[in-house]
């Protein structure tokens, strides 16, 4: 995927954004590669981005790795990181690949959910 949005969003223009986009599947039509994410209440999309969550996000995309590898990067405890990234996973801002390592055993991969993430948020 290339574009990620997470924003805020009111229940109304959630269900028009889910009617434009069935109008085009039902045209033919190409629907925009990009996923959204939204929130009604900006607290919870706020608990969601937390500054660790957004330091981790930033990692994942400048290296994909294990959390292991991930936790030492960033200096945090694995279990902190791995539940982190269980929330980030739970709403495909990050993907978790289970892959074969050399030799023996297998390791848990983690890879941004997207190319490009953007965050949008306006109060009125």
């Amino acid at each position: 995927m290339k574009l990620l949005t997470i924003k805020l969003m009111e229940e109304e223009t959630f269900f028009d954004r889910g009617r434009k986009l069935a109008k085009l599947a039902d045209q033919g039509a190409a629907i925009p590669d990009e996923c959204v994410i939204s929130f009604e209440d900006p607290s919870e999309m706020l608990k969601l981005l937390s500054t660790a969550r957004l330091a981790l996000l930033k990692s994942i995309k400048e290296q994909p790795g294990s959390i292991t590898a991930l936790s030492e990067r960033l200096h945090r405890d694995r279990s902190a990181v791995k539940r982190d990234v269980d929330e980030l996973a739970k709403v495909g801002m990050v993907t978790v690949e289970s892959k074969p390592l050399p030799g023996h055993g297998r390791m848990k991969e983690v890879r941004a959910g997207a190319q490009k993430f953007r965050f949008e948020a306006e109060i009125l």
